[in-house]
């Protein structure tokens, strides 16, 4: 799930009195405004700010709570807003309010060690637009005609018509192996990937690459791509520690 417009999420406040509710939802706020409704701080309607999204967010919902009385504290549910800072470099944060009301700000850093593997198909979720794919990794493969093979590959990834024409992509054959690096490179990862398969002698593929984008670094839309014992897979990482 991306974030790219600037934040989601929730947080439920609990069971809270009548004229508590009336004085949380008057609180003037750019970017968050409780609803009595919901029960919860919510994403305001009005949104966009003239001041950076991340301390307005945290100072909002900092005021917000702190209106809640100590013998109400309890009661606070928690939940989460996911937030996108600006210039000069776009990352995610994740501001966590646990049960009771404690609040926890924390930035992602994607990890792909201990992240789930999926099989690879052909619905395999890649949420970066793939005029945008940034490959990076390396991959091996067999063939019976490994110059014809490395061939066709690298025609692949020098006639693809993304919208970031650099990078270095190179396909080099050596005996019955052909080793694939990429470094920066602007290809569509799902047909690099189909084409792959297709060429490499059945069981032969190993290896990774991580499909990013060149338009902007959203690192909740991350994949990387995995080939073990000739079988794709991939694994979307996991953001907080």
């Amino acid at each position: 799930m991306s974030y790219q417009s600037g934040c989601r999420g929730q947080v439920k406040l609990g069971d809270l009195p009548a004229d508590l509710e009336g004085r949380l939802a008057a609180l003037p706020g750019e970017w968050l405004e409780y609803d009595p409704r919901t029960g919860a701080i919510e994403i305001s309607h009005i949104q966009p700010s003239t001041g950076p999204i991340l301390p307005t967010v945290t100072v909002e919902l900092v005021r917000i709570l702190s209106e809640i009385p100590y013998e109400l504290q309890a009661s606070i549910e928690g939940g989460d807003f996911f937030v996108h800072t600006e210039e000069p470099s776009t990352q995610l944060v994740r501001i966590r309010v646990d049960l009771g009301g404690a609040v926890n700000i924390q930035w992602a850093h994607p990890e792909y060690a201990g992240a789930d593997t999926e099989p690879w198909s052909d619905t395999t979720e890649i949420a970066t637009p793939e005029w945008e794919h940034r490959l990076n990794g390396r991959v091996n493969l067999e063939s019976e005609d490994a110059v014809t093979t490395a061939a066709a590959l690298q025609d692949l990834a020098d006639t693809y018509e993304g919208l970031f024409a650099e990078g270095d992509f190179r396909a080099v054959p050596a005996g019955e192996t052909v080793t694939v690096t990429m470094r920066e490179v602007n290809l569509d990862a799902r047909r690099l990937v189909n084409r792959l398969i297709e060429l490499a002698r059945p069981g032969s593929l190993s290896g990774a690459f991580e499909v990013g984008s060149f338009a902007d670094f959203v690192p909740e839309n991350l994949v990387r791509v995995l080939f073990e014992e000739g079988k794709a897979s991939v694994q979307h990482p996991l953001l907080w520690s």
